[in-house]
């Protein structure tokens, strides 16, 4: 691959898997340095480093330094649950997407909050409830609090014809994300907006996005009874 022009990390890191499932590099054998495949590859340092880094944050290969690189003994799965658009999900299924404003307010940064993000008392948040409808039945509420120090502009936006989920993701770069999931009961507000009976249990995922350590958003997102989530390993 030497005579290769123009060489992408992708290339390196699709070779480097390559030669783990060919068995040229077993499970636990140590892989050449950076400089030696920047020099076999063609190209730069940091194009090889980039490549390693997404191989060792998959589970591929483990990386310790000056102990090197190697193939790790029993590789990890890891299960990959891309930031979607809402609408997108529906229209995927066929269904007509409607998305409805049930509140908007921005109010001083409540205390769990302020505990679960790390932030300073007085901080101002944007408090948002969202409905999402597939072929006019419920399919999420949405329920989200938006950093304003960490998004300033979000307070300009009404959030009447698009919603926070969509917006964010056009808007907002964000750089990691912490991901949970719940069966809860359908009580209150989540049985009316979700139209089904009380103590029906419900799918819940809740998701804080950061962006270079500061907090952007919190989100509770519960779905309509029966949902279920896929993902690919």
């Amino acid at each position: 691959m030497t005579e290769q022009k123009n060489i992408g990390f992708q290339d390196i890191r699709d070779e480097v898997i390559n030669r783990i499932q060919c068995r040229i590099w077993p499970q636990g054998s140590l892989l050449p340095t950076e400089l030696e495949l920047a020099a076999e590859f063609g190209c730069a340092r940091a194009t090889v480093n980039r490549a390693l880094r997404e191989l060792a944050e998959q589970g591929i290969i483990t990386r310790k330094r000056k102990g090197g690189t190697r193939v790790v003994t029993t590789p990890v799965k890891q299960a990959k649950l891309p930031i979607t658009v809402v609408r997108q999900t529906i229209e995927d299924m066929n269904a007509e997407y409607r998305y409805a404003l049930v509140s908007r307010t921005q109010i001083d940064c409540p205390a769990w909050l302020q505990a679960k993000l790390g932030l300073q008392e007085g901080v101002q948040i944007l408090h948002l409830q969202c409905m999402h409808h597939a072929d006019n039945r419920p399919f999420q509420f949405e329920e989200r609090w938006i950093s304003v120090d960490a998004v300033p502009h979000v307070v300009n936006e009404s959030f009447l014809t698009t919603g926070p989920n969509e917006w964010l993701l056009s808007e907002v770069p964000f750089s990691n994300a912490e991901i949970a999931f719940s069966a809860v009961p359908a009580t209150g507000q989540l049985q009316d907006f979700l139209s089904v009976p009380p103590g029906t249990p419900l799918f819940q995922l809740e998701r804080t996005t950061w962006f270079q350590s500061k907090p952007v958003t919190f989100v509770r997102m519960t779905f309509h009874q029966g949902y279920q989530m896929r993902t690919t390993y």
